[in-house]
This record gives structure tokens, sequence and C-alpha cells, in this order.
């Protein structure tokens, strides 16, 4: 293992068994070389990987923290590394988002309070008739991350949050290149909120699997076929 992996471990294995909970603050760098048998430099290298995903936070004068830990500030660093992919590498973030959704929409079936359940139903409802494309993928951004959290899960609701996002580029493309896309679109969530509001969580986890595949699908064939590339987003 590399110096600097074997570092990072050892100040993981000390988060993880509570020595270094959230928010406290790290010893003296000479003090905690030498507690870990590290080199001050390896210890710096693993610190400054450690504050690049957010684990660490290194504050100028005063010392280096442990963060909160919370699962948002956490992955933020994931959306920063799905940001940069492009064209086909986004059937990947499709691909988990298929596997991610339904799980959330069967959940947030299951646990869903009231009032979330109206959000989901006035969210669908405060979309035009004929809207554009633009206001539709907007709108679909929000039907989706009202389910994430309506999930109970905080985990899974950050990783969908930094996943869902950069598909938005390829959903928009879809809406002004496939016909039908938008009415596909609407009855689909309309379809998955009605078994939310049943309470029924296999029904959405259906239909749920059968939206985000649709998009996935549209963009397997256009990637395949002589069609234009996705716009720079």
């Amino acid at each position: 293992m590399p110096v600097t992996d074997g570092a990072i471990e050892k100040i993981k294995a000390m988060i993880v068994t509570g020595e270094l909970g959230p928010g406290s603050k790290l010893p003296r760098e000479a003090d905690l070389a030498e507690r870990l048998g590290l080199s001050r430099n390896s210890l710096r290298e693993a610190v400054k990987a450690l504050s690049l995903i957010n684990v660490l936070d290194v504050r100028q004068g005063d010392g280096t923290y442990v963060t909160s830990l919370e699962p948002g500030l956490l992955l933020e660093a994931m959306g920063f590394v799905i940001d940069l992919h492009q064209d086909d590498t986004v059937l990947e973030f499709l691909e988990v988002r298929r596997i991610l959704e339904p799980a959330a929409a069967a959940m947030a079936a299951a646990v869903m309070s009231d009032g979330d359940r109206a959000a989901l139903r006035a969210t669908l409802e405060e979309l035009e008739e004929s809207p554009t494309v633009e206001a539709l993928v907007a709108n679909d951004l929000k039907f989706h991350r009202l389910i994430a959290a309506g999930s109970g899960n905080t985990v899974l609701c950050s990783v969908l949050e930094g996943i869902s996002g950069p598909t938005a580029r390829a959903r928009i493309w879809r809406g002004l290149t496939q016909e039908g896309a938008v009415r596909r679109t609407r009855e689909q969530h309309a379809s998955i909120c009605e078994a939310i509001e049943a309470r029924r969580p296999e029904v959405a986890r259906a239909w749920a699997t059968v939206h985000v595949a649709d998009v996935e699908q549209w963009l397997r064939s256009a990637l395949g076929s002589a069609a234009p590339a996705l716009p720079p987003g």
C-alpha cells in the first residue's frame, strides 16, 4: 500500500472507531505523525486528500477538524466528478438511477407523510398543459427530489441528488428530439405519484423503473445511431 494511502487509512480508522468524532480537532501535526508512525509529509498528504472529499476541514491558523460527516457534505465531491463526464458516460449514471430511483419510490410509498404526498401531487399540477422542455425537466428534478427526500433515507437522498442533475442535459435533449417524450414523462410521473398516494410500494417501484429505463433506452439508441451528439451542458 502506498505511504499516503496507509496514512489515510490510519486517520479513517480513528474516525470510524469514534476516537475522532464529527467536529473533533486533530492533534498537532507532530504529535499525530509520531503517534501514527508516519512522516509529517505523509500525514500532510493524507490530510489534504481527506479535506478534498470533505472528511476533514483545514482551518488556517486554527487547526484541522473532522467535518460534520453529513451525507450531503461527503457526497458533494461526487457531484463534481459526475459533472466532468459527457455523452455515453451518462448511461452509467442512468443505470445507477434505474437501480436507486425505484427503491426510493418504494420507500416513499411506505413512509412518506400525507403532507409530503400532497406536495408531490402539487408539483405535478403546477406544470402547465404544454410546458417547455426546460420547464418539464425542472419539474422532473423537483418531483424526483421530493420522492428521494420522502424515502426517509438521507444517504439515498444525497446520492440521488448527486447523480440526477448531470443527467438533466440528456433529458432536455430527449425532450427536444424524441416525439411524445413530454407526454410520456407526464404520464409516468402521474402513475408514480398515484402509487405513492395509494401506499403501494411495489407499484411505485415498477413505474419508477419504467420511467428511468425509458430515458436510458432512448439515450442508448441515440448514441448508437447517427443522431447528433448531446449538446454541451
